[in-house]
């Protein structure tokens, strides 16, 4: 018998006596008992915002994306230890992988785009920095924060890791302390991960806690400085939210609840292509994988009425093919849902269903024992006049097919699931991709196109990504989680800095248009990362550039553009006052000055951004370099890359080039 607990205020409390009993889906034996009483949750907000959240902000963004790197790779060691809990909550090792070993890459996913897109420092950046004043003397920048309080994360019973994994690492990554909240059917194998997340050491104490069992008045104790990120059903979300305490605090809120998913068989998918197939395929799976436990999976499969009964014939021999049973059996295709309680449900709502359809497809081979559902395909013969195939969504193998007279009566009737998290697409007309998603965008969270030219690396459409958001609009919760680093600003505050660049500077760890910039005591270049100060530059001496230089270069690159080498057609430009300097020599030249040969710290040119050319330069003009460190990060223990702010001035002191040089440069020691 299992026994899942919570990890509350640093210590473990196991099951009270008047805790759930867990049944096995596929034999009705019980196999846990789960549910903690007397928890002191007024201990665990403190234990989070008194301990987890100073440590966490003690440490840095990248610093933070190390250790959930760290965390990840570590589950991943252990996989194994939690595929061998995973049987018992009715899912396939196919659905266990979606799961344990895709909310491992989620978390991986997510902390290496922190480090690549997200400051070495305090702060996120926000956007540029913004000219408040007419000398450059006084700016502003918008940055993010971590929020100052906890993230209370209630999660749904089908995946009990990847929901975990897919909220915490945004929230760690952050730098906020969670408290995990897993539904209590699978709660045993969501604490199994979070045990191994603890005894790791990984993280720092109050980082973590998790809550088996109820919440007791934990969100009465919660603040503007708190987060609820929860998933599940709308009823559920909807009496969570309008808790008084956090209506009135303001709490953050993040929402991704009911979704009656749309498929979209395009017009130009007719039967023999490639689009079709891939549809009937996805259909298929999405309603079988899991056993259509997946808020994600499709439950409106939207058809040209000419194709209607091909594509009930094709899913249904597709369906047919299924092998259901024991999930621990490796021929298994298809287990059990969750729960007893669970099939009572997708019962009921597919009677609901069945009122406005006609039943076209029902597997004849699912056990009548445990919490098995045979796979049901439905058809609606009227879905203008359907109610229940758009607001009644069962959550289990059970799907509807839509006729639409065109495309865009089927966004129409995509659109009627009142908001949903993604909707798909199947086609190979691009024209019709695009009438799609202007008719259907603004209702889905995401829109998933599939063709020949993707389909061998497309994921599915079931399938969130963490570089792209996971939520939805209306009844699919309004909220989004994950985006890369769009997920880990949900638990960020934004706050509007205002200062002189000097002050400025020093707050976002980035150069910010100072007028002075630090001497260098010795050639930057000779300078190792470590050692380089954020203002730190140089002024190189002026070249002139010739007119020989610029016909030499153009014979040279073959770049023989009328504007370097004929001077009545450069005038009859409006950019140009006569034959002017290439932009790429201009960059050479400029790396000709500034750049130090001799051997040193600097290990690697890598690249360059927002490169912008201002002005033209004539012959005769001499040119300049000002070049600044404007940002640093640390990329292993031997080196890290440093940004450095070029601008090309002229004799006059105008601007003719400006961009931001990538360099590796070895660190200190």
């Amino acid at each position: 018998m299992l026994t899942p607990s919570s990890y509350i205020a640093g210590r473990w409390i196991g099951p009270s006596a008047h805790a759930a009993r867990i049944d096995s889906p596929v034999t009705g034996e019980p196999i846990a008992r789960a549910g903690s009483e007397g928890i002191d949750f007024g201990a665990a907000y403190y234990w989070a915002t008194g301990k987890g959240g100073p440590a966490l902000r003690a440490m840095n963004i990248h610093e933070r994306a190390r250790m959930v790197k760290a965390m990840a790779l570590m589950l991943q060691e252990r996989k194994e230890e939690l595929y061998a809990l995973n049987p018992l909550t009715g899912a396939t090792r196919k659905d266990g992988w979606i799961d344990i070993e895709g909310g491992i890459m989620t978390a991986l996913t997510m902390a290496s785009k922190a480090r690549r897109e997200m400051p070495d420092g305090e702060v996120h950046l926000d956007g540029p920095v913004e000219r408040l004043s007419r000398n450059g003397t006084f700016l502003g920048r918008h940055v993010a924060v971590p929020m100052q309080g906890v993230a209370v994360q209630i999660n749904a019973f089908n995946f009990p890791v990847w929901g975990m994994l897919e909220k915490l690492a945004p929230a760690l990554l952050a730098g906020m302390p969670v408290i995990v909240k897993p539904a209590t059917q699978t709660s045993y194998l969501t604490e199994a991960a979070f045990r191994m997340i603890l005894e790791s050491g990984l993280l720092p104490e109050g980082a973590v806690q998790l809550v088996v069992g109820r919440t007791g008045d934990l969100l009465d104790r919660l603040g503007a400085q708190d987060v609820v990120s929860f998933t599940g059903s709308a009823a559920t979300a909807l009496a969570l939210r309008s808790n008084p305490r956090l209506l009135a605090q303001g709490t953050r809120f993040i929402a991704e609840q009911d979704s009656l998913n749309a498929a979209v068989l395009g017009p130009d998918a007719t039967p023999g292509t490639p689009e079709f197939d891939l549809f009937v395929k996805e259909a298929a799976a999405e309603m079988t994988v899991k056993a259509g436990q997946k808020c994600t999976a499709i439950r409106r499969m939207i058809v040209p009425e000419a194709l209607a009964d091909a594509v009930v014939e094709a899913i249904s021999a597709r369906l047919a093919a299924i092998r259901i049973g024991d999930p621990a059996d490796p021929d298994t295709r298809m287990g059990p849902l969750v729960s007893m309680a669970q099939k009572a449900d997708v019962t009921d709502r597919a009677a609901e269903i069945a009122n406005d359809t006609r039943l076209v497809f029902r597997h004849h081979d699912a056990p009548g024992d445990g919490a098995f559902v045979a796979p049901q395909l439905y058809l609606c013969d009227d879905p203008d006049a359907a109610r229940a195939v758009h607001e009644v969504e069962a959550f289990g193998p059970v799907a509807t097919i839509l006729p639409a007279r065109d495309l865009l009566h089927a966004a129409h009737l995509a659109n009627r699931g009142g908001g949903s998290l993604v909707s798909s697409l199947f086609t190979h007309d691009p024209d019709v991709a695009r009438a799609y998603v202007t008719e259907a965008g603004a209702w889905h969270g995401r829109i998933y196109i599939n063709d020949r030219d993707c389909a061998a690396e497309a994921t599915a459409h079931g399938s969130p990504l963490p570089h792209m958001v996971h939520g939805g609009p209306g009844r699919a919760g309004g909220g989004e989680e994950l985006g890369g680093v769009r997920g880990i600003l949900h638990y960020m505050a934004r706050v509007a800095v205002q200062g002189s660049p000097a002050i400025l500077s020093r707050v976002q760890r980035e150069y910010a248009e100072i007028d002075a910039i630090i001497d260098c005591v010795k050639h930057p270049f000779q300078q190792n990362f470590d050692n380089l100060e954020i203002g730190q530059g140089i002024e190189t001496p002026f070249r002139t550039v010739t007119l020989a230089d610029i016909e030499h270069f153009a014979e040279f690159t073959g770049d023989t553009f009328y504007a370097h080498m004929d001077d009545e057609a450069a005038r009859a430009n409006p950019f140009f006052p006569g034959r002017v300097a290439h932009g790429y020599l201009i960059l050479s030249f400029a790396a000709g000055l500034f750049v130090d040969p001799a051997p040193g710290p600097v290990l690697a040119n890598t690249g360059l951004n927002h490169l912008r050319f201002l002005k033209p330069v004539s012959p005769g003009d001499a040119i300049r370099v000002r070049l600044v460190v404007k940002r640093k990060t640390r990329r292993t223990a031997e080196y890290g890359e440093v940004a450095w702010a070029a601008t090309v001035t002229n004799q006059k002191g105008e601007p003719v080039a400006e961009y931001e040089l990538l360099t590796m440069v070895a660190r200190s020691g």
